[in-house]
């Protein structure tokens, strides 16, 4: 697991593996932001909820995208990931294509501006997080599949299929578990 361990990075898809039960990360797909000595920072991208933006930030949103929840951390919180960079200044790049925040302003008129935005915008309450050393122990537990360079999945994959796609996108004996069962016993 040390190479699992080595490869997080920003833009690196964490996706709980069919053992892990745990109800805040059953079958989910985790997009790293940060990656450092003082922890993980992540959004969980398969998990959309039955809100879009309007409801909670005041204001009105000709095109409403739909809110995730990112994760069990601060869900009072709002975090959002894009891929339009020319049009949202001062976002952190995670992949070439991928940037995690940016001028708020600035996504704020492109949904209002353009309706393919909601295309290239996720939004997300809360996030998910580890202290040091804590992702590197699930990953030694074999808690999660660490998937590089599949950022692209993000946006081209619904929700209900991300976690599957993702597990094909790694191969070998892992895109067999994207046919595992979601309850082994139900077979």
């Amino acid at each position: 697991m040390a190479s699992d361990a080595a490869a997080l990075a920003p833009g690196t898809l964490l996706l709980a593996a069919p053992v892990l039960q745990d109800p805040n990360f059953r079958r989910t797909v985790v997009l790293l932001c940060e990656h450092n000595p003082n922890g993980t920072f992540g959004l969980t991208l398969n998990r959309p909820l039955d809100a879009t933006l309007s409801d909670v930030i005041e204001g009105f949103f000709v095109n409403d995208p739909t809110i995730y929840l990112g994760g069990p951390v601060q869900r009072d919180t709002l975090h959002y990931v894009h891929r339009r960079a020319e049009a949202i200044p001062d976002g952190i790049p995670l992949t070439d294509t991928v940037h995690w925040g940016g001028d708020f302003e600035a996504v704020q008129a492109e949904i209002q501006r353009d309706d393919a935005a909601t295309e290239d915008l996720r939004f997300f309450l809360g996030y998910a997080g580890w202290s040091p050393g804590q992702l590197a122990s699930e990953l030694e537990e074999h808690a999660w599949v660490v998937v590089p360079e599949a950022a692209d999945l993000i946006f081209e994959t619904p929700p209900d299929r991300l976690w599957s796609a993702a597990m094909r996108r790694k191969g070998g004996e892992h895109a067999l578990w994207a046919n595992f069962p979601d309850n082994p016993r139900m077979n």
